[in-house]
C-alpha cells in the first residue's frame, strides 16, 4: 500500500489527488465536503458571536490573575496534508521550555491550578473556534498532534499519515471513544489511530452530528463531575465553629 510519511507531507504540498493511491480512502463527495465547511462557519460564528466575545475575556483575566505568562497558547500542529499550522488554547501550563515537546501528564506540575480547571472541562480547547473559522481545523475531525509525535507514531503506524487526509477536529471519533491526553503506549497510539482512521474512511454529516452530542453530552457530564467535586471539597464551617 501506497502512504506518505508524514515527514515527507511536510516537505511538499500534497494534494488529495497524491493520497488517493491509497486502496483504503475513498475520496469524500464535494457536498459533503460544502456541507461539513458550512457548517463548520455556522457553528463557529454562532459560538463566537453568542460565547466567545465575552467568556474568552474573563478567562484570560483569570489566567492572568493565575500565573504569569501569555493568555493564549500557540503551538505548530500537524494539519490537512501534513501542512502545520498553529492551533490555539487557553494556557493553562507555567511558561517552560518543554511545551513543544512533551506532552501535559496526570497531575503535571506544569499545570496550573486554574488550568488543570481549563482542561477538565475543555475551555481550554475553545479558541480552536478560530482556527476552524479560518479554514485550518474543523469541529469533527482527527485531533492534531504536535510534529515530534506525528514523527515518533508514524514510526510505529505505517499507514498514520492517513489522518491528514482530512482537516484535524477541535473533537473526534477517537475523543468520544476516551483516547484523550497522553499516549502512554503502543496500544494507545494503535487503537487512537483505528477510530481516526474510521472516521476518515466513513466520515458523513450524520456521523458528525453524532460525535459532536456525544462530545457535548460529554463535555456536561465532566463539568457536573467538577462541580460535584467543589461542592464535596468545600470546608465544613459548622464543624470548623464548633472545634
Amino acid at each position: 500500500m501506497y502512504l506518505p510519511q508524514s515527514t515527507n507531507l511536510r516537505q511538499k504540498r500534497f494534494g488529495e489527488e497524491e493520497f488517493s493511491l491509497s486502496p483504503t480512502y475513498k475520496k469524500k463527495s464535494r457536498t459533503y465536503l460544502f456541507a461539513k465547511r458550512a457548517f463548520d462557519l455556522t457553528l463557529s460564528l454562532t459560538v463566537t458571536i453568542l460565547f466567545l466575545w465575552w467568556l474568552i475575556p474573563i478567562l484570560a483575566i483569570l489566567i492572568k490573575l493565575d500565573s504569569r505568562g501569555p493568555v493564549f497558547f500557540m503551538q505548530k500542529r500537524v494539519g490537512l496534508y501534513g501542512r502545520t499550522f498553529y492551533c490555539l488554547k487557553l494556557r493553562t501550563m507555567v511558561v517552560n521550555k518543554h511545551a513543544d515537546s512533551r506532552q501535559a501528564e496526570k497531575d503535571d506540575p506544569r499545570i496550573t491550578m486554574l488550568g488543570n480547571f481549563l482542561r477538565l472541562s475543555c475551555l481550554d480547547e475553545l479558541p480552536q473556534f478560530f482556527n476552524v473559522i479560518l479554514g485550518q481545523m474543523t469541529i469533527v475531525g482527527p485531533r492534531p498532534h504536535m510534529i515530534k509525535d506525528c514523527e515518533e507514531f508514524t514510526r510505529h503506524v505505517p499507514e498514520y499519515a492517513l489522518r491528514e487526509l482530512m482537516r484535524p477536529g477541535i473533537t473526534g471519533m477517537a475523543q468520544i471513544k476516551g483516547y484523550r491526553g497522553k499516549t502512554t503506549s503502543f496500544f494507545d497510539i494503535f487503537h487512537r489511530f483505528q477510530w481516526d482512521a474510521f472516521y476518515v474512511r466513513n466520515a458523513n454529516f450524520l456521523l458528525d452530528i453524532r460525535i459532536i452530542q456525544k462530545t457535548f453530552a460529554q463535555v456536561v457530564g465532566s463539568m457536573l463531575k467538577l462541580l460535584k467535586k467543589t461542592e464535596t471539597t468545600e470546608p465544613n464551617f459548622a464543624e470548623l465553629k464548633r472545634a
